[in-house]
Order: structure tokens, then sequence, then C-alpha cells
């Protein structure tokens, strides 16, 4: 991408987003299109082609999307297939009609089948079955892919996808109901320190494997692909590595400080047994991370303690609710 380029990162304000304007900025990136919700709602196709036509953006970083953890997904199926729907159909049809240069979709680990071999290479999508509790999230950013697919085979457009494994660093989202798993422990494990609680309920029994990856080395990676990888298969983003959520737990209130008691509840949903990608390809071409995960955490709790909680307890004061009682 040229230093003038026009490059729009739909999605600015999320964990994704903000770390890749972040990183635009201090590389020298000069033109970026950074449009907030109130001015395009990116899930109503006439605003999203207006803003095309207006701004003509060149290189297109759709990290835009409906996300949360499993209590989200099973609580709103209809908004996580809708919202998702919208968002990358009008992004991606708008970036053709306009000449977009090159878009990269970003997508998440989940979308592979829940029994899926291990680690998941990326010809195993769609070879089975999703997890149940985030099908319609899925099923959504599928299309997605395939969308970009289409695009590619009948207009020629350099649309390619991504799938990256658990986000987490500063700018995550902690409010304990529509959360991801890292999120959600570092918010639980602070409060209950802080409110001197004896023990802290977490969902499932701990043994599911996740794989994390800290956001800085999600950007590197989509920058890469961006300026190296032009193919029709979506490409892999994690670390190759993966802990159980157990040891996860741990690790966090450890860092935390947290001196109580962890329970497990068994009757709520594990998820998907193990998420890990095979990241071959990606190191095939010159791709890697850099963050350990203990490393990742210490950072995102201390931007936490210093602004993300501040913040969270200010918009709480503003007569945004936040449940602090799911602990």
């Amino acid at each position: 991408m040229e230093k003038e380029a026009k490059i729009y990162i739909a999605g600015h304000t999320g964990l994704v987003g903000s770390a890749i304007v972040r990183r635009l900025k201090n590389d020298g990136f000069t033109n970026l299109l950074i449009v907030s919700h109130k001015d395009c709602d990116l899930r109503i196709q006439n605003q999203v082609s207006e803003l095309f036509k207006q701004e003509r953006p060149e290189y297109i970083f759709l990290v835009a999307a409906k996300v949360g953890g499993i209590h989200a997904n099973i609580t709103y199926p209809a908004e996580f297939i809708y919202d998702n729907l919208q968002i990358q159909t009008n992004v991606i049809h708008s970036s053709w009609k306009t000449g977009v240069k090159k878009l990269i979709f970003l997508n998440s680990s989940c979308i592979y089948p829940k029994f899926s071999p291990q680690p998941m290479l990326e010809e195993y999508l769609l070879t089975g079955l999703m997890e149940p509790t985030n099908e319609m999230f899925g099923i959504a950013k599928i299309a997605g892919i395939k969308m970009c697919q289409a695009y590619r085979r009948q207009y020629n457009c350099n649309f390619i996808s991504a799938i990256a494994s658990n986000l987490y660093g500063p700018n995550d989202n902690y409010n304990l109901k529509n959360s991801h798993v890292l999120g959600a422990l570092i918010r639980k494990f602070h409060e209950a320190k802080i409110n001197k609680l004896d023990r802290v309920i977490l969902w499932g029994d701990g043994s599911p494997r996740r794989e994390f990856l800290y956001i800085d080395d999600l950007v590197d990676a989509l920058l890469f692909l961006m300026d190296n990888y032009n193919e029709e298969e979506p490409i892999n983003i994690g670390t190759g590595v993966d802990i159980t959520v157990k040891e996860l737990a741990q690790i966090v209130k450890s860092e935390v400080g947290y001196q109580g008691e962890i329970y497990w509840d068994v009757n709520k949903p594990n998820g998907i047994p193990r998420k890990l990608l095979d990241i071959s390809k990606l190191s095939n071409l010159g791709g890697k991370y850099k963050i350990r995960l203990k490393d990742g955490i210490h950072t995102t709790y201390k931007y936490f303690v210093e602004w993300d909680y501040p913040s969270i307890l200010k918009k709480e004061s503003n007569g945004y609710k936040v449940n602090r009682k799911i602990l």
C-alpha cells in the first residue's frame, strides 16, 4: 500500500480496527478513512453505497462485525447472522462497484467444524458441522469468505480472507454479557479482587483448548498479507500454540493478583473442544508472531487497569449498565 493511498478501516472502534488505525498512523499512512456508525451504518446498503461513491477508498480492512462469546451467541442468534451478513455484503459489493484495489476480510477460527482435525488447515473449512452455540455467526462469516471468492472469480477483484485465532489486547471488550473468554476473565478476576470476593464462577469445566493471539501480532499479519498474499483461499493467522481455559484462568488470576478460589460451573456449555490453527501457510510466506501469551496478558491487564476499566466505570456512572454480579 502506498503511504498516501486512501485506506478504509471498517470497524475502526473495535479491538482489531483501533489497533490497525494506530499502526497505520505510526507507519506514516496519511489518508485513513475513518467513519463513525452514526455517519454510516454498515448494515444499511444505501448508506454504504453512498459512502463508497463519495470517498472512493483504495484499500479496505473489513474487520467490522458483531462478535461475542458463548453467552452472546446463544442470546442473540438473529443479530449475529443478520448484522454480519449485512455488513460484509454491503462493504464487499460496494468495494467491487467502486473499483477498490484490494480488500482483506477477517474471520474467526470458530467458523471451522466443531470436531475438525487439529491443528486446523484452511482446507478443513465446511467439512463438518459447526459448534451450535456460534453457528449463526459462523455461517455469516463463511458466507463472507465465499462472497470474496465469487467476486474474485466473476469480476477479478483482489479480495482475500484471513482466519484468526482468539484475539486479545488493549481496547478489548470487557462486558460480561458479550465478551470473549480472555476479556471476561480479566474483568471477573479484577472485580473479584477489588470487591474481596471469596470465589469466581467460570463457565464449563475448563477443558477446552484455545489459541490466543495478541492484537499487535494480528495487525502485523494483516499488513503483511495486504502486501504479500493474493490468493482465493483463506489463510490462517495464529501462534500454533494452545492451552486449556483452566490454564488460562490460572495465568490471568496470577497476573491480576486475585487470591480467592475458582468454581467451574459444569452446567454451562464449554463450546468447541479445541481450536488450534495450522499456520504453516502463513509461516511459509514469512509471517510469524512475536508476543508470548504471558507477556501479552501482562500488557493487556496494565492497560485495562489504567484505561479500559476507568472508562467502563465512567460509562456506568452515566447510566450505562454493566452487570457486575456475574462473578
